[in-house]
């Protein structure tokens, strides 16, 4: 069953962090659809920004006075490389980078790694890589009593209008359960990254939410079209005038 994903973040306070990969289908183009967002309870975790690089976004301190503990909160979350695009909750998009420059595998790169050590949450590590193609994986690390780290992977073809969605976290708690089932089919249907920005960003809990970042890509052209939301800066909308695959 495809769902609201609008619809499920006015439902959940605290998802943590989210990652949203599909294919929206347009007259004459064919867009794959990327949306990453970060929420945060803590003051460490909501003094925190989108800041756009080279090959993608960073997190960075908004007030770097306030910055006390910058592990596990500053990484890349998103990277693009010649296969496609990484989108990460942590460290481990420069894992798989890694991997992939070398001619290794995503799902060898994620056997390297495990939940974050944010003890008594042990955080998943959630993970997707957007191809070139259009399809698209997805992937958690997750925290078991008894088998240590569990890890999913999740493989999905581009379907128009359609994509996946995976977060950290199921709800609010303590401590906070993590993410359970597979990815959940969602309806893609907002017409450009603008749209689906505003659309997620009213969605989310006015207190967690943190950053947000969406990028439409026009598989044809390889042109991006990309929003990043900032609760502390506000909103930044830039259209690629490259291709974004090189």
């Amino acid at each position: 069953m495809t769902q609201d994903l609008s619809a499920l973040l006015r439902g959940n306070a605290y998802p943590g962090r989210g990652i949203l990969l599909g294919s929206l289908y347009r007259p004459g183009a064919n867009a794959a659809v990327i949306a990453y967002f970060i929420m945060g309870r803590s003051e460490n975790s909501r003094n925190r920004v989108f800041e756009e690089t080279a090959d993608g976004i960073r997190t960075k301190a908004f007030d770097e006075s306030r910055m006390t503990d910058p592990s596990l909160i500053i990484y890349h979350p998103v990277r693009v490389v010649k296969q496609g695009v990484i989108v990460t909750n942590g460290d481990q998009t420069d894992t798989i980078r890694d991997y992939l420059k070398k001619g290794e595998c995503y799902v060898c790169a994620l056997r390297t790694r495990e939940y974050e050590p944010d003890r008594p949450n042990f955080t998943p590590r959630i993970s997707g890589i957007l191809k070139r193609s259009g399809d698209y994986c997805l992937s958690i690390l997750k925290h078991q009593e008894e088998e240590g780290c569990a890890r999913q992977f999740f493989e999905y073809s581009a379907r128009a209008g359609a994509g996946h969605f995976i977060s950290t976290y199921q709800g609010d708690g303590d401590p906070l359960p993590s993410f359970a089932g597979e990815p959940v089919k969602v309806d893609v249907t907002a017409p450009n990254a603008p749209a689906l920005a505003e659309e997620l960003w009213s969605a989310m809990n006015e207190e967690n939410k943190v950053s947000l970042f969406v990028q439409y890509i026009d598989l044809r052209s390889g042109l991006a079209d990309t929003v990043i939301v900032n609760k502390h800066t506000g909103t930044v909308h830039t259209k690629g005038t490259e291709p974004l695959w090189r």
